[in-house]
């Protein structure tokens, strides 16, 4: 590998989703490289607020002739071009945390058996499982990692995608089949999959996912669910609001679900969220998942190489999976000073990481929107302040948001 800031631009020349980069509010002089934890804006969802805005202030009320089918429509758009689901899947609403619940609940409500996850699983994922499986009164497991199940009667199993910690990619097919096999349903979190990999559902029962990574929707973005067909006409929104009910406006005196996928509806869309989820994944729609997924797969390739032969005699520890299938689109590197070198990272070297415990350093790339020089830089400015002990000037003491 020719390790030489040219060769990184050189890259950037060939890449055929260079002109993306263009199409974001990019933020002065800094590198971001954590994209896997809030996307940059486009800039057509600027326009898109704006044009929003327009309506509510000339239609008023009358405007939701037009919005109300808005966490359909952009659950349409993240089911069909990005996460391989068949139409009426998929529902942009809620958030991850709502969305969990809704989904685990109505599986246990579906069958018996235990809940099963992992310890490493992100923590309202644990959270949320452990919860309704304890109100529920089944047995909640964690075991080791994604992988063999527990010889026990099973109900419902969820993993994550892409591990937050260490950007491991699950084997989605082989998991999903081992689930059925035992009787239980699947739930996926795609949060750190869905605008970065090329996701294939297949035969999962369940997902959920985020729109505010990958997909640009914005800070506190609204989620999305995702119910196979064969499912929908059995398994039971435990949040009975007005917008899951059949003839919403006749104002009826039971709760009646709707029959598809709207029936997870539970109360009024966050309108400005789903019009900017819809422009996000617009943009990696146009540009194309398997596109996207290959050009994650090269940048996070790149930043391993650099990793190598930069950081790697400095103490840093690769955690991220080499395979290039069995990863997703950020890279995780562990040192014993984790934590100063990303506030170092921050505060003295115009670089944007994150953190996570308890030494993880994670360089998170936004396909779309960041360069191999990007990648180059950050690394090189990340050998160049620990090889001058930079980072140990900083307290040792952790700020709440890392």
């Amino acid at each position: 590998m020719a390790v030489s800031r040219e060769d990184a631009l050189a890259r950037d020349a060939a890449d055929p989703l260079a002109g993306f980069r263009e199409r974001f509010e990019l933020a002065g002089d800094v590198i971001y490289v954590d994209g896997n934890s809030l996307g940059r804006p486009p800039k057509a969802t600027g326009e898109a607020l704006a044009a929003l805005h327009e309506r509510w202030a000339t239609r008023l009320v009358a405007g939701w002739s037009e919005w109300i089918e808005l966490p359909l429509a952009a659950g349409e758009l993240i089911g069909r071009e990005l996460i391989g689901a068949r139409p009426g899947e998929t529902l942009a609403c809620d958030s991850v945390t709502v969305n969990l619940f809704k989904l685990a609940t109505a599986a246990l409500d579906d069958r018996p058996g235990a809940v099963v996850t992992d310890r490493g699983n992100f923590p309202t994922d644990r959270y949320v499982l452990a919860g309704v499986a304890e109100r529920a009164g089944r047995e909640y497991i964690e075991i080791d990692a994604p992988g063999e199940l527990p010889d026990t009667k099973l109900a419902l199993v969820s993993f994550s995608h892409v591990d937050y910690r260490s950007g491991a990619l699950a084997d989605m097919a082989a998991i999903t089949a081992a689930a059925h096999a035992r009787g239980a349903l699947m739930l996926w979190d795609l949060c750190h999959s869905v605008g970065a990999v090329d996701v294939k559902l297949g035969e999962a029962d369940l997902a959920v996912g985020c729109t505010y990574k990958y997909l640009d929707g914005g800070p506190g973005a609204p989620a999305f669910l995702y119910v196979r067909t064969d499912h929908q006409g059995r398994l039971r929104n435990p949040i009975q609001g007005w917008f899951g009910q059949r003839d919403q406006f006749a104002m009826g005196p039971a709760y009646d679900p709707e029959p598809g996928i709207a029936r997870f509806l539970s109360g009024t869309p966050p309108i400005a969220g789903l019009v900017a989820v819809q422009a996000g994944a617009e943009l990696v729609a146009e540009a194309g998942i398997a596109n996207v997924a290959a050009k994650a797969r090269a940048l996070t390739a790149y930043a391993i190489e650099l990793h190598d032969a930069w950081l790697a005699p400095l103490g840093f520890e690769l955690v991220t999976p080499r395979d290039e299938l069995r990863r997703g689109a950020h890279v995780a590197l562990a040192h014993d000073e984790g934590w100063r070198i990303c506030r170092a990272l921050i505060e003295r070297a115009g670089v944007l990481p994150d953190f996570r415990e308890p030494n993880v350093v994670r360089f998170g790339f936004s396909p779309l929107d960041t360069r191999f020089a990007d990648v180059f830089d950050a690394l090189d400015r990340a050998r160049d302040l620990v090889a001058r002990g930079v980072h140990l000037e900083l307290p040792l003491e952790r700020a709440r948001v890392t």
